[in-house]
């Protein structure tokens, strides 16, 4: 039966190389000179710390700037609230998006059954398996799941006949 898989993942490599190429630029810029702007990765979480909100706003947009360099999507960055840190200098962590959520996967399913199309779908962990019968159905499934304009990067591997 043929089927395919979505999933949400992204590369932690390509990651760590946008933050090599925004440290880089971060100690070039004018702007930045004298400042104790810097970014870092833990797992899935980047933190970014930086003297003022200004500085931090645009180190959020150097961010962007490298994450799509990459070919990553900045869609896949959860930019949580920024935190006022030690003296005037403020902290924000950013995490990155690994898997599909529950309520995305039960979104996703519900409107894969409420379209008609004759496809299963499963959750499977942090994952979707969609199968059919007819491979023309699992195209459109894709092409209705892409116009659901979901807001995390998703990627459709292992279709199989």
């Amino acid at each position: 039966m043929p089927s395919f898989d979505i999933v949400s993942k992204t590369d932690v490599h390509e990651i760590d190389n946008a933050l090599a190429g925004l440290a880089r630029e971060v100690a070039q810029r004018f702007d930045f000179k004298g400042s104790r702007c810097s970014i870092e990765r833990n797992e899935n979480e980047l933190t970014v710390a930086a003297d003022d909100e200004l500085k931090l706003k645009q180190m959020q947009e150097l961010l962007r700037v490298h994450i799509t360099r990459r070919k990553l999507d900045p869609a896949a960055l959860d930019m949580q609230k920024p935190e006022k840190a030690a003296g005037n200098s403020v902290r924000q962590v950013i995490r990155i998006k690994q898997g599909i959520d529950r309520e995305i996967a039960k979104t996703i399913v519900k409107a894969i059954k409420d379209s008609k199309l004759k496809v299963q779908a499963a959750v499977q962990g942090d994952e979707l398996r969609i199968s059919g019968k007819n491979r023309d159905d699992l195209q459109d499934c894709i092409k209705l799941v892409r116009a659901m304009k979901i807001e995390q990067p998703l990627q459709y591997l292992n279709f199989r006949d």
